[in-house]
């Protein structure tokens, strides 16, 4: 059971955030989130002028920068969307299975939706943006499922290093599924394996906008279930004593961040570990209460993985490096200091 916490999920005790900090927090984190857009605007393969910039926002498309520019804003408007599709589903996913090691990536279900979409590509001729979206999210649902079930076994349940190891092996095996499927497909295969990366560049609007439904529907499902989780962080007997249905929680909470992980790798590819160091990061600055956990870790993927982007960008310029890439550098050592840590049981 998670200490130092009321019904309402409020912080006391040890872990106990000021309330006065949160504001301050979320202003600067809404600066932050501001100062990486402009950046994102500004950096890429070709220079821009501060007046190219201000003209590029505006439409115009005068000269070659400014046309970068205009390219740049979906691709900005993608990093935000799917940086804070997989801060919020990573949130939900380690309060929904008291598992801090929950993140999409390691628990397989981003690799469930890569092969579902991959499978729809080679098999049905699967070519629109929502078929790829429904797929993807069945396919992440399926892993999910699948990966619980097997953690669940044996004695103890699904404890987080169970679970861990179910997704572990879960990711390997679909991700040689996944490979089978696209290597005699000479046609489908580069595109695949570009993909599988995870990147937000080269996108568009109209790429983005069948996500925006999608994405819309699995945050609002996730920001509801707020208060019902802080209910099942004090345990499931004490979560039903307080008249919560566990099972209706988990499943309606875990729907909400399946259908943003299924929208994001449907639209950037499978972008490993932002969901896993996102919500960490935000317990530090405004505790354990789902109520504003939730929020901030949205604001944060989103900062996390356009911040990422723009390294990207200027690591390898005037090429660069996908932001899956940078994302998996960060995350990795985190995840080795979390698997390390001795109170690694619970939340």
């Amino acid at each position: 059971m998670a200490t130092g916490t009321t019904t309402d999920g409020a912080d006391t005790g040890t872990t106990r955030r000021p309330r006065h900090r949160r504001l301050p927090a979320l202003l600067a984190l809404l600066a932050t989130l501001l100062i990486l857009c402009a950046l994102s605007l500004y950096i890429g393969s070709r220079s821009v002028t501060l007046q190219d910039l201000m003209a590029g926002l505006g439409g115009a498309v005068d000269n070659v920068a400014q046309a970068a520019v205009v390219k740049r804003v979906p691709r900005t408007v993608l990093a935000l969307l799917v940086g804070a599709a997989l801060g919020l589903a990573g949130a939900v996913m380690q309060a929904v299975t008291r598992n801090p090691l929950a993140d999409p990536s390691i628990l397989g279900v981003n690799m469930g939706a890569s092969l579902a979409v991959v499978a729809g590509m080679a098999w049905f001729g699967l070519s629109t943006a929502n078929g790829f979206i429904w797929a993807a999210i069945a396919g992440a649902a399926v892993a999910a499922v699948l990966v619980y079930a097997v953690g669940s076994l044996g004695r103890g349940g699904a404890t987080p290093l169970k679970l861990a190891l179910a997704g572990a092996a879960m990711s390997a095996a679909l991700g040689s599924f996944l490979t089978a499927i696209a290597l005699p497909r000479g046609d489908i295969s580069a595109n695949i394996r570009s993909w599988q990366i995870g990147g937000v560049g080269g996108t568009t609007f109209e790429a983005i906008g069948p996500m925006l439904p999608f994405f819309a529907v699995g945050t609002l499902i996730c920001l509801l279930s707020a208060r019902s989780l802080n209910s099942l962080a004090l345990g499931d007997d004490v979560a039903a004593g307080l008249g919560e249905n566990v099972a209706a929680i988990r499943l309606t909470a875990a729907l909400g961040a399946v259908t943003l992980c299924g929208a994001a790798v449907a639209v950037a590819g499978p972008i490993a570990f932002v969901g896993l160091v996102v919500p960490h990061v935000c317990r530090l600055l405004v505790g354990v209460d789902q109520r504003w956990l939730l929020p901030f870790s949205a604001l944060t993927g989103s900062a996390l993985l356009l911040a990422s982007d723009i390294v990207g960008r200027v690591l390898a310029r005037p090429a660069e490096l996908d932001v899956g890439i940078i994302t998996a550098v960060i995350g990795a050592p985190v995840f080795i200091a979390i698997v390390r840590r001795a109170k690694v049981r619970e939340l």
